[in-house]
């Protein structure tokens, strides 16, 4: 009895197993088709349309041309991507600085402070987007809520005030970039420096170590896969921004996000506008690339 209850569990068992091993394979293939269907696939498209010819208001004509390419290299156009990139890295470094004493903060604060304040970081994600720029529209104007506060500051110290120019300038558009993506900043860098070891920075102070010295030489090192994963995760979504530099920018701060969708929509180029969303992707892709030399350097040699 015995012997053969054991003989007929064996093959349930091995059935179990190997249900159990179809399972990451099933988990792969449904993350394989979506990526497909929705990534490669529009993608592809896309990648076609570049290198077709606009003929007249609705019609394209696959050329097979590099025209439109050559027509994206144009200064005018290759300037509006330089400056998307130089806009989308000051994001980044912004994020960053402001991004990293939060992250230390929560990471270094009592247990049972640090679900709040997590809470308090990704607040923003509950209200829309649109919402949250308009509101920063309010507080940027002229007659805003900061030079509202800067106008009577200056009366109370007795000094003449002129509201500044706060909105439709790059500068604006760094706030809006920066007040959207930070929390892409702040969480990788917490989550970094969660998992370091805490008795390090002890052993730094104990030997002698200032807090400034021991920030520098323990804490910032244990946090740089959250700094390269945070960069990547502010630059690359800020880069092709478009609804922020539309509605905080003035007509000298628009991205290349905001070219491209003239160009589907407005102009009606489908083919340029294209060859112009793939420049974007190369320029993100390129940035992709750069992580791990910088890893490498960061670590330096084993």
């Amino acid at each position: 009895m015995t012997a053969g209850a054991g003989t007929g569990r064996r093959p349930e068992r091995q059935r179990g197993r190997r249900r159990a091993g179809l399972l990451p394979g099933f988990a792969a293939l449904g993350s394989g088709l979506w990526f497909l269907l929705f990534f490669l696939a529009p993608l592809a498209f896309v990648w076609v349309f570049s290198f077709g010819r606009q003929e007249g208001l609705i019609d394209i004509e696959l050329a097979w041309t590099l025209d439109n390419y050559l027509r994206a290299l144009d200064p005018l156009y290759l300037d509006i991507l330089l400056r998307s990139i130089w806009l989308a890295g000051l994001t980044a470094a912004v994020s960053l600085a402001l991004g990293l004493p939060v992250a230390v903060g929560i990471a270094f604060a009592p247990a049972r402070w640090k679900p709040l304040l997590l809470l308090l970081v990704v607040l923003p994600f509950l209200t829309n987007l649109l919402i949250r720029t308009y509101a920063l529209i309010a507080v940027l104007r002229t007659k805003g809520y900061v030079n509202a506060v800067l106008g009577w500051a200056a009366e109370w110290l007795g000094l003449p005030f002129e509201p500044l120019p706060l909105l439709y300038n790059d500068a604006a558009v760094v706030i809006g970039l920066v007040y959207v993506h930070m929390p892409f900043m702040i969480l990788p860098l917490y989550a970094a420096l969660e998992r370091m070891d805490r008795s390090l920075v002890e052993a730094a102070l104990d030997l002698g170590a200032s807090r400034a010295r021991a920030f520098w030489t323990v804490v910032v090192p244990a946090a740089l896969p959250g700094v390269f994963a945070g960069t990547i995760l502010v630059f690359v979504p800020a880069l092709g921004s478009y609804l922020t530099p539309d509605l905080l920018g003035g007509a000298d701060s628009q991205m290349i996000a905001n070219v491209i969708e003239r160009q589907f929509k407005r102009a009606n180029d489908w083919p340029f506008g294209a060859a112009l969303s793939l420049l974007l992707i190369y320029a993100a892709f390129g940035t992709l690339a750069l992580r791990p030399a910088l890893a490498r350097r960061w670590r330096g040699p084993r």
